[in-house]
């Protein structure tokens, strides 16, 4: 099962999320800040990184590039509703993926799944 870790500092969105990707059948830990995930990292194994850009503390691509020092080997995928951001994001962490809010959730987990290699039986 692919772990995930979830960083969002809105909480209808990070409830939201959490739900459905544990509905799409992976294993998410949710945090409300980047500051909360990095000690996450270091002590538990998680596929993916899926961090909002813009947190209090420590953002978003702050937060990926603790993640490449201290889990290279998991993924990061970005999630944002700064068009701005998403260039430097970019920029920053060329090896995300980045998905601008909105998205749609079936858009969210087909991302996932091709990041993964896995196969699309999508029952969101």
């Amino acid at each position: 099962m692919i772990r995930i870790l979830l960083a969002e500092d809105e909480e209808a969105m990070r409830a939201y999320l959490a739900r459905a990707l544990e509905n799409a059948g992976y294993f998410v830990v949710a945090v409300d800040r980047g500051t909360k995930a990095v000690p996450l990292l270091e002590n538990e194994y998680f596929d993916l990184l899926l961090s909002d850009i813009v947190m209090p503390e420590l953002d978003g691509i702050e937060l990926a590039q603790r993640c490449a020092e201290i889990s290279p080997h998991t993924k990061v995928m970005f999630i944002t509703g700064f068009a701005a951001v998403t260039l430097k994001a970019c920029r920053n962490v060329p090896q995300a993926k980045v998905l601008s809010k909105p998205f749609h959730l079936r858009d969210l987990v087909m991302e996932i799944q091709r990041t993964f290699g896995q196969v699309s039986q999508l029952s969101i």
